[in-house]
């Protein structure tokens, strides 16, 4: 279910209140309209209706929305100008303090936000709402899924959300992980299961489930699930989804990793997930979910809420990948291995984009830290204590904090967050037997 990819995507956005409203590719052709995006970060587009133009009878009896954002627009005219602007703006969602801060904490999670309306009006009706990530057992556990997802979970758990794991053993049989191995693959779920427990992860709100048992437990209700929305796609926009698998859909795909997304697609219903809170390259399916609360009979009122992570870099500049070492920091790397990597790592002088060692210091250090630390020389400007991650952008980028004393300042933060993780493996029978296990498999991809 996971692999590091970020997606190029199209949006059309509608400037009605302060929420980016973007959707999926296939209702981009009944809308006429669509904007492509280079980069994650959502771009507005304005989307206006002739002043004269004049509705038919048919016309002003509007069908039932499925979205808060379809409600908005159709009670309210499309605004021109800054003070009809205003107006409809008091025509979103009103939230108390405290759970405009909760909303504002889970859109931090996320570098994609599939719909705000819709992340606010689910505040506002359920004080729990339930977040779902699914990870296929695939090998050791790197810093991204880890420590990246231990603090993404905790931002959600902290604003009152449940979290669910779906621990993906029959999908990683499905794409051929530990070589279809079921074993190997239920083995390497229970490492990853003692990671996320070492890892500063708050469990009060969280709970692992693996797919082989929520499915075997209810087997009539999922398989039905899962034909319905086989049956309401075509072919191709199944294939569309490969990535999610790591794969292309021009790749010679077996029938069980077609299958793959409708199974992914059903899981989110099944879980009774209202977020889905995977990396950016699992939206394909994502939005695949969306588009069948539109096709199932009845419509699913309620469409699931895309909120996607960022998807950290390799350290050689490229896509981090379990099967190239160099690329990733493992959560049980010694303090040694970790020097080495971060020391060997891409990190061009005064460039913030592509650059895995500002990204690190970005998503991981001051997330979790709260600050980061450059120790170097008194010649080459003595300590600095960086209490906001714009100020190290900053200095960063003209030159002022060279690559040469982030590296080691880097490194020495990465070993005291990873050194709990490598005391539990060291010190809990069941957690160090399960590393040596898998330790000794080959990762296949």
């Amino acid at each position: 279910m996971r692999d590091i990819q970020p997606l190029h995507k199209r949006s059309t956005t509608i400037h009605f209140v302060k929420c980016t409203c973007i959707f999926p590719d296939s209702h981009m052709e009944n809308r006429k309209s669509s904007s492509s995006l280079n980069n994650p970060t959502t771009k507005k587009a304005k989307t206006n209706m002739s002043d004269t133009q004049q509705p038919t009878q048919q016309e002003e009896q509007q069908p039932q929305a499925t979205t808060i954002a379809e409600q908005i627009v159709q009670e309210q005219p499309i605004a021109n100008d800054e003070e009809g602007a205003k107006k409809l703006e008091k025509s979103a969602i009103e939230l108390s303090e405290a759970d405009e801060a909760r909303v504002k904490q889970m859109l931090s999670v996320g570098e994609e936000c599939i719909q705000e309306e819709e992340l606010r009006l689910l505040v506002s009706k359920k004080p729990q709402p339930i977040c779902y990530d699914g990870f296929e057992p695939s090998g050791r556990v790197h810093i991204a899924q880890g420590i990246m997802k231990a603090i993404n979970v905790n931002k959600l758990t902290d604003s009152g959300c449940k979290f669910i794991f779906l621990v993906a053993d029959w999908f990683a049989l499905m794409n051929n992980k530990m070589g279809g191995d079921l074993k190997k693959i239920q083995t390497v779920g229970k490492y990853m299961i003692e990671v996320w427990k070492s890892a500063g992860m708050n469990l009060d709100n969280v709970e692992f489930v693996w797919s082989s048992q929520i499915i075997n437990e209810k087997p009539n209700e999922y398989w039905m699930l899962v034909l319905d929305i086989a049956r309401k796609n075509n072919l191709a926009r199944i294939l569309r989804c490969s990535q999610i698998m790591g794969r292309s859909e021009k790749d010679d795909l077996s029938a069980a990793q077609i299958f793959y997304p409708c199974m992914q697609c059903a899981d989110i219903f099944f879980l009774k997930a209202d977020i889905c809170q995977l990396g950016m390259d699992q939206r394909k399916v994502n939005v695949l979910a969306r588009e069948y609360c539109d096709k199932s009979e009845p419509k699913r009122k309620f469409k699931p809420v895309i909120l996607s992570h960022h998807m950290l870099l390799g350290l050689t500049g490229e896509k981090m990948s379990k099967s190239d070492p160099r690329s990733a920091i493992f959560m049980e790397d010694s303090e040694t291995e970790v020097n080495s990597k971060i020391k060997s790592a891409f990190c061009p002088e005064k460039v913030i984009d592509g650059n895995p060692v500002v990204e690190y210091v970005k998503y991981i250090i001051f997330p979790r830290n709260g600050k980061f630390e450059v120790e170097r020389s008194e010649k080459n400007g003595g300590n600095k204590l960086y209490e906001e991650y714009e100020t190290f952008e900053e200095d960063f980028k003209s030159g002022a904090l060279h690559p040469g004393d982030v590296k080691p300042s880097l490194a020495k933060a990465l070993n005291g967050i990873l050194q709990p993780v490598r005391d539990h493996f060291k010190n809990n029978a069941e957690a160090r037997k399960l590393l040596d296990q898998v330790k000794k498999y080959r990762v296949t991809k």
